[in-house]
């Protein structure tokens, strides 16, 4: 799959559920109205559009939410997915999860072939990340964690810089994942849903944050790519890598080789755009995948060179009306 601008599509970002059993502020409202579960995909749906997508060239997965793990039953998913490692035609199959629901799903994920995931923790502390999560029990994701790393998950922690909530902790954070053996990867808040509050107050760019990093640690830049957008540094102090993903300082449209498909069977070809494409339909209009590789042609055909993410101090409305949820994070 190629698309118009020679950029080749191999990397395909599924939301298996918008569901969440967090509520954090930079990325849900408290009060949030989900999909009805009737318009789901079914997992054996989900299996099938995703063994075509492998079949045209997708060799790395993600499933995410939401929260995936809340989904009933989704590690016979993974199970499932699993047979195109085994086969060679898919690359590697992992999650973004939050943790909680970790403690009782790392085993049997590393057993379907999963290798290494990423977990979102946005604080050390356990009273700021309960403000941060507004619902998050501390304890059960550190309980998660450790599960992950006992199973042989490499793991990879995500925290979204918040800008007078978090960053007081940040070289904390590159000592303790040093410690533990984790990568750690930054993330700007991007403007995508209604979060009940206002993202100029949020907005920390990364490049302030990595200046300050600077301070403390000794950091040179690596080509490591684990094939998403973050770049990474080396810390020589704990030998660790650090990354940062910045779709708002600088963005990474150039070397775009991803599109997400949301739980109802929306793809969109960007994150940052709302120009989607229908797949639930020629899904379940035949038997045959003939319907459904031509509408992922012609959704491939129309994806854009990149995103109008914006901050926008005038407005308070965000640049992009779903949340990231909705999506897939």
């Amino acid at each position: 799959m190629i698309d118009p601008f020679g950029r080749a599509i191999s990397y395909l970002r599924v939301s298996v559920t918008d569901r969440c059993d967090l509520r954090c502020v930079y990325c849900m409202s408290e009060d949030m109205t989900f999909v009805p579960r009737a318009q789901l995909l079914t997992l054996e749906e989900l299996d099938r559009v995703c063994s075509t997508f492998v079949g045209l060239g997708v060799k790395k997965l993600r499933l995410t939410g939401g929260e995936p793990l809340v989904r009933k039953n989704v590690l016979s998913l993974f199970e499932s997915l699993g047979r195109h490692l085994k086969t060679g035609a898919l690359d590697e199959l992992t999650l973004t999860t939050n943790g909680t629901q970790l403690d009782g799903a790392a085993e049997r994920l590393r057993a379907a072939g999963v290798e290494r995931i990423n977990i979102s923790l946005d604080s050390l502390d356990a009273d700021r990340f309960k403000t941060i999560t507004r619902w998050g029990n501390h304890a059960q994701v550190m309980d998660g964690i450790r599960a992950a790393k006992a199973s042989g998950l490499k793991v990879k922690i995500n925290v979204v810089a918040l800008r007078d909530v978090n960053e007081d902790e940040f070289d904390d954070m590159v000592a303790w994942c040093g410690r533990e053996g984790f990568d750690l990867v930054f993330i700007e808040t991007m403007p995508m849903g209604d979060i009940d509050g206002d993202r100029t107050d949020q907005y920390l760019p990364l490049s302030v944050v990595r200046a300050r990093l600077a301070n403390r640690w000794t950091m040179s830049a690596i080509p490591d790519n684990t094939g998403g957008p973050a770049r990474y540094m080396r810390v020589a102090e704990t030998g660790g890598r650090v990354g940062f993903i910045t779709p708002m300082t600088h963005n990474f449209c150039e070397s775009c080789n991803r599109v997400r498909l949301t739980c109802t069977g929306t793809l969109y070809m960007c994150l940052g755009q709302e120009d989607a494409a229908d797949l639930r339909k020629p899904l379940r209009q035949s038997e045959s995948n003939a319907p459904l590789i031509a509408a992922i042609h012609e959704a491939i055909g129309r994806k854009p060179k990149g995103h109008d993410f914006i901050i926008d101090r005038r407005h308070s409305r965000p640049a992009v009306g779903r949340h990231m949820s909705v999506t897939g994070g």
